[in-house]
């Protein structure tokens, strides 16, 4: 054979074996691919991504033959041809490892506009390789301030002098508009905005989007957030008009209890940046700048997040967005350059959006004006189809709840008018919302309608409101109450969760108050897809912290009074480590670290001693207070010093997670001192409160912060019983105790006393207010009563999510679902059934995919059936002598003893039967 021939008989078997390895590795492939792709906070395929070094995440499919996985393989490119096979911005390569969320990414820097595209393949537990995902992509939005062209711009309102309510200046509402003219088609078209205010965009007459009052609400000295928008659709070749509402918002209204303004020299303006991509190749920019023209005689007259809307339809200016509008008679607008003094950054979470409509049920007539009764308590604004005459003004009211004698109740909105008014323009009916204010309320009455009609459900439909996030988890049970008491906690947190974390949404306050974020963000992370909003927020918390390390009472600080209060500030430390152990996500710990640690060294910064003399709130809002003040009875000191120490240890086990030994030693240590200052301080030798008023809450942060040593722990315990008790076995805690509540009773096995404080139905207790007819959570434990009516004290909200904060025991102990390893990577469920509960069932989508849990009681019988995501593994305690058990290969028995049997469970779906 000669040296040709030798060549060609290589290359063809060399040829074959390539063919066959590639057959053979395709043959391999055998498995089900990866699902649900999702980058950085649960992101899939956004627009306008604010990261530009985004974490990976997926999950493996509930299939045969995938338990866990081996390694993975990520490919990122820039554009969807080049996958699998030559990614060029980024190739992880086959990754020997089981995770499958929060991968970093490790490629080529990405910049702002960029479109990424990226899949993933896994290998199964036997070293089996699933096809390829499908691909995904994200694009990012202007990620720094150099890469606007456009202008702010917007007309001078403040000098048009309108007063309103609280000596508050007002600005009216501007319309905004520019026409352009293209000579091409349109490829692609983007639309970067943002507003100093709040905005609505249409182009050539079509509405851009559904958002609510976008871009939302940051510390507007430090950052303002923007949004993209893909208007391909919208834009034509030849004459085109785009057209932009703006209001003042947060922005440049009133704010909490006096006349309040993030700036009370800058009126309302946008910021909009229209970038098109032509068919063929060519690029052109329409900006806002000084060519665009404005008017504020438009139909929206007034807008104010906390008075209400007033709308003037006889001002109406139709198609003044299209091209077929005269603007020749409106005014030129002032326009002014983007500085660097406030970063301008792509929105890090969803926008509001309208998200459910409810019906109203009921409505009556008092005092010549109707009432709609939707019988829910809600947050957003109502869709009018109201019959009128021309000139006449609808007004329109909000209530929470209605005066014992059917008469409508506002007192508790305090200063916020929480009003719109509609003039009608022609007989007819009208169809109405309001735009840019939102209202928390389960009635509504109506007054100056055609009153020769007969009013009826359908003229009022509630549009709720909230963060565009969907639902999580859920919680049902055998016992009517406590489901209420469920639907009572997620209505709560929609009607809270408006762009930040707000403490209430009806009255003149609406803001982010710390503590209130901070004991409820468990129960939210169950109940809703919460963890980019909270990032968000986080982000805004880091933004107001002080020089010195001072967290304010809220964010965004509004307020601006430098005050700070123990158990509201450590917002800062609880908040992240709680996404943390829920998510398994470490850059929300990478991120908030420098905080944390600014935060404890404050503290120290006002101790002596290491003990506290940090106010301010103390343990907000306990029942029945010996001193009659809002603040309870636990001493200041004893709170702050509780606080110093624990979120020191939180910021020790922080640096532990990032690999931070120095500091992790530092903080450990500094936690133990404060521990022992704490403990010499407050407790005597037998375990006991001294020198300070002796609560529940003060054992409580004893020993549900692990402040105290073993010898006075036990005995600690045994007086924390006896302050129950004395109580009638009732809770006396206010929004720092509560939460801890539920969680030492566990430790302490005194399952039986929490079940009689959670079922309580008298006052105070979480049934009582279920017992007065609440939809939501409350303020007070006794906000209300049939008996007796309001509450008489300045503060009463009736939408108040801080007590909620018991659903996260409700979800792990009855539901029965908890995290024993961070992001549910090993599940705990270990139900406690008791009286008077016969069943009970959860479930969560875990970041490895969905977890469930369900038991009910027959007899003598306990079943409890589970579902165990894949990539995970499950701790199972089981109650009771085991019976049988279905599907036992995946079951291994851990230990046998008596009545609590515990097994490792793998992927999968089981059943476990036991006699109790």
């Amino acid at each position: 054979m000669n040296i040709q021939s030798r060549q060609k008989t290589f290359l063809l078997t060399l040829l074959c074996v390539v063919f066959l390895s590639f057959i053979s590795c395709k043959e391999k492939e055998t498995i089900e691919k990866a699902k649900d792709l999702t980058i950085s906070e649960g992101f899939k395929n956004p627009l306008g991504f604010y990261d530009a070094s985004p974490t990976f995440s997926w999950k493996l499919p509930v299939a045969e033959g995938v338990k866990h996985q081996s390694a993975y393989q990520i490919v990122v490119a820039s554009s969807e041809d080049l996958l699998p096979d030559n990614a060029d911005l980024w190739d992880s390569g086959k990754q020997m490892t089981d995770q499958s969320v929060w991968v970093k990414y490790q490629g080529k820097p990405l910049k702002s506009r960029q479109k990424v595209y990226w899949q993933v393949k896994y290998w199964n537990q036997d070293g089996e390789a699933s096809a390829w995902s499908d691909i995904n992509h994200f694009e990012l939005g202007l990620l720094s301030n150099k890469d606007w062209q456009a202008q702010w711009i917007g007309l001078d309102t403040k000098k048009e002098k309108v007063m309103g309510s609280q000596d508050n200046i007002i600005h009216r509402p501007q319309y905004l508009r520019k026409g352009f003219e293209l000579s091409n088609d349109v490829a692609s078209a983007r639309l970067y905005i943002t507003a100093k205010g709040v905005f609505d965009v249409a182009i050539n007459g079509e509405d851009v989007s559904d958002d609510v009052m976008p871009p939302g609400y940051t510390p507007y000295k430090e950052r303002i957030e923007t949004i993209t928008y893909d208007v391909s659709d919208l834009i034509e070749s030849g004459q085109n008009t785009i057209g932009v509402e703006v209001a003042s918002g947060w922005h440049s209204g009133r704010l909490g209890w006096m006349k309040s303004y993030w700036s009370d020299t800058e009126t309302p303006k946008i910021l909009c940046q229209l970038e098109l991509t032509m068919k063929d190749g060519s690029k052109e920019t329409i900006i806002s700048d000084g060519s665009w023209k404005g008017t504020t005689n438009g139909p929206i007259r007034l807008s104010e997040i906390y008075d209400g809307e007033t709308y003037d339809a006889n001002l109406e200016m139709p198609n003044w967005s299209t091209n077929n509008f005269s603007d020749k008679d409106w005014q030129t607008v002032n326009a002014f350059p983007v500085t660097n003094d406030i970063r301008l950054e792509p929105k890090r979470h969803t926008t509001v959006k309208s998200k459910i409509e409810l019906k109203a049920k009921e409505v009556v007539e008092k005092d010549g004006a109707f009432i709609f009764d939707f019988q829910q308590n809600m947050v957003g604004v109502p869709l009018l189809k109201v019959p009128m005459k021309k000139g006449e003004t609808l007004k329109i009211r909000f209530a929470e709840k209605l005066s014992p004698d059917g008469s409508f109740y506002t007192k508790n909105y305090r200063t916020a008018l929480s009003t719109n008014y509609y003039t009608a323009s022609k007989d007819g009916v009208i169809e109405w919302m309001p735009k840019f204010t939102f209202h928390g309320f389960q009635y509504v009455e109506l007054s100056g309608f055609d009153t020769s009609k007969t009013p009826s459900t359908d003229w009022v439909t509630g549009l709720v409101q909230y963060s565009d996030f969907e639902e999580n988890g859920t919680f049902t049970s055998s016992h009517e109450k406590l489901n209420q008491l469920q639907s009572n906690i997620v209505w709560g947190l929609r009607g809270n969760f408006f762009d930040i974390p707000t403490d209430c949404p009806q009255r003149d306050e609406r803001m982010g108050w710390t503590a209130d974020a901070q004991v409820f963000g468990p129960t939210s992370i169950f109940n809703a897809d919460v963890h980019k909003f909270w990032a968000s927020w986080l982000q805004s918390v880091r933004e107001s912290q002080s020089d010195n390390g001072a967290i304010p009472w809220v964010v965004p600080d509004v307020l601006f009074n430098n005050k700070v209060s123990a158990g509201w500030g450590d917002a800062c430390a609880i908040i992240p480590w709680d996404i943390y152990n829920r998510t398994g996500d470490k850059k929300i710990l990478e991120e908030n670290f420098e905080t944390m640690m600014g935060w404890v060294a404050y503290h120290e910064t006002i101790t002596k001693n290491y003990i506290s003399s940090m106010g301010f709130f103390a343990d907000w809002l306990q029942p029945l207070p010996a001193n009659g003040d809002n603040k309870g009875d636990t001493a200041h000191s004893l709170i702050g010093t509780a606080f110093f120490a624990h979120s020191a240890k939180l910021t020790a086990k922080t640096a532990e997670v990032l690999g931070k030994k120095e500091e992790q030693a530092k903080y450990e240590a500094l936690f133990k001192t404060v521990a022992n200052a704490f403990e010499n301080e407050f407790f005597d030798e037998s375990g006991k409160v001294k020198g300070v008023e002796e609560t529940q809450t003060s054992y409580l942060l004893a020993l549900g912060y692990d402040l105290l040593s073993e010898e006075k722990k036990e005995n600690a315990k045994t007086y924390l019983l006896q302050k129950i008790a004395e109580a009638d076995n009732h809770l006396r805690t206010g929004f720092l105790g509560t939460p801890l509540l539920s969680q030492v009773l566990d430790e302490m096995g005194e399952i039986d006393l929490m079940y009689k404080l959670l079922f309580n139905e008298t006052y105070p207790s979480w049934f009582y207010s279920i017992n007065q007819g609440a939809t939501t959570i409350w303020e007070r434990w006794n906000s209300y009563s049939k008996a007796e009516g309001f509450n008489p004290q300045k503060m009463n909200s009736l939408n108040h999510y801080a007590y909620g904060a018991i659903g996260e025991w409700m979800y792990e102990r009855i539901g029965a679902i908890a995290p024993l390893e961070a992001g549910y990577k090993v599940i705990r469920i270990a139900p406690e059934p008791r009286q008077p509960l016969s069943s009970a069932s959860a479930s969560l989508n875990t970041p490895y995919g969905k977890a469930s849990s369900s038991w009910e009681i027959t007899g003598d019988e306990f079943q409890l059936e589970i579902v165990i995501p894949p990539n995970t593994t499950a701790q199972v305690i089981l109650p009771g002598t085991t019976g049988s058990l279905d599907g036992t290969d995946g079951i291994e028995t851990i230990s046998n003893q008596g009545n609590k049997n515990e097994f490792l469970v793998q992927p999968g779906h089981y059943k476990f039967v036991s006699k109790l």
